[in-house]
């Protein structure tokens, strides 16, 4: 994995570059190419010797759900062109990282037992902010394993307040 890192640190690096008037769109269309790019039949048919870079280009760029701007086509195209579509993910990544060093930011991910409502999650990321002492940009998945309550991951940072979690620790407590 370190690998993939360590090719998808310059072409994150440029795209950053390049893209300095429009960061947040870039990183629109750059994270729905690496959600693509990150399903193994697409990589096993870009792998195919049979199968030419505009035959995978063509079908990546049918199945994204963005319309790619002339540099997300030339950025794709490139990708391919290199053997780094395995990479896209890892570039991505990488980009998200660059944007929030530039603003501040971090990405945070809220786990939950059950849906949470816009208003609810809009006073949990106000405490969620001043907790971590940056802006958090929050996207929520459901977990019902939790039973209750929340967990919050930012960065290698993990806030765990959930149900699972304090059984977990009474079940340590009681069999200590």
């Amino acid at each position: 994995m370190a690998e993939l890192a360590t090719i998808a640190r310059p072409y994150a690096e440029a795209l950053f570059k390049s893209s300095k008037s429009d960061l947040n769109g870039t990183s629109q269309w750059l994270d729905a190419l690496a959600a693509v790019a990150g399903n193994a039949q697409l990589l096993q048919f870009a792998d195919n010797p049979k199968v030419g870079n505009a035959q995978v280009y063509d079908v990546i760029s049918d199945v994204v759900r963005v319309q790619l701007p002339a540099s997300g086509q030339n950025f794709l195209r490139t990708v391919i062109e290199n053997g780094r579509l395995a990479a896209l993910p890892g570039i991505a990544q990488q980009f998200r990282d660059m944007k929030n060093a530039q603003s501040g930011s971090s990405d945070a991910t809220v786990y939950s037992a059950f849906p949470i409502a816009a208003e609810q999650l809009a006073s949990v990321a106000q405490v969620l902010e001043r907790r971590f002492g940056r802006k958090l940009n929050l996207s929520v998945q459901e977990d019902a394993s939790l039973i209750g309550g929340i967990r919050v991951v930012v960065g290698d940072e993990v806030l765990d307040t959930s149900v699972k979690a304090r059984l977990e620790q009474m079940k340590v407590a009681l069999t200590a």
